[in-house]
């Protein structure tokens, strides 16, 4: 009897946790949280929200979406989620290193990987939805990358230490992915 209430718990955590709904309140095809109704925790919609991400880490599977481009949307999403309107929500995303590959436009991506880049429909949402997005220029040239392969959506910056730290003394709140 004390088995199955065991397994009778463990079977109705599985399924609440699998009931959670999953939600894209900005953007729409990336990013997704799930709902967290029991949260006693949450953004504070009074106040404006400033963020910079650096992201730095390379891609083992270059066909797939970057998951820490993929974050900076689940940035986005989870203060929509909280309450956080899109004019309280500041979002810069600061790529480098090994990460700014992997913002080539398509022709120069399927060169580099064969493969189409599918990172650009994800920094249109993100663009459109008010993100700043600067790659590097240091690990463009370093990486000997044309600023003219890189997708329309992604600013060059003179480099992602001094973007880093002009934000931070902006203000704004430092993520590391």
């Amino acid at each position: 009897m004390k088995q199955f209430f065991g397994i009778l718990l463990l079977l109705t955590i599985c399924l609440g946790a699998e009931a959670q709904t999953k939600v894209n309140p900005v953007i729409k095809k990336f990013g997704t949280v799930t709902e967290v109704p029991f949260s006693a925790e949450n953004p504070d919609p009074s106040l404006n929200y400033k963020v910079v991400v650096e992201v730095s880490s390379d891609n083992p599977k270059p066909e797939n979406v970057h998951e820490f481009f993929e974050k900076v949307g689940a940035v986005v999403n989870l203060h929509a989620l909280g309450g956080v309107t899109a004019k309280k929500l500041q979002v810069v995303m600061v790529i480098h290193g090994p990460a700014a590959q992997y913002v080539l436009n398509n022709e120069e991506y399927q060169k580099k990987f064969h493969t189409d880049n599918p990172n650009i429909p994800l920094f249109k949402e993100l663009v459109a939805a008010g993100v700043k997005i600067f790659v590097c220029g240091q690990s463009l040239n370093k990486r000997q990358v044309s600023p003219a392969s890189v997708t329309p959506e992604v600013k060059p910056a003179l480099s992602a230490i001094t973007t880093l730290t002009t934000y931070q003394l902006k203000g704004y709140a430092f993520l590391k992915y």
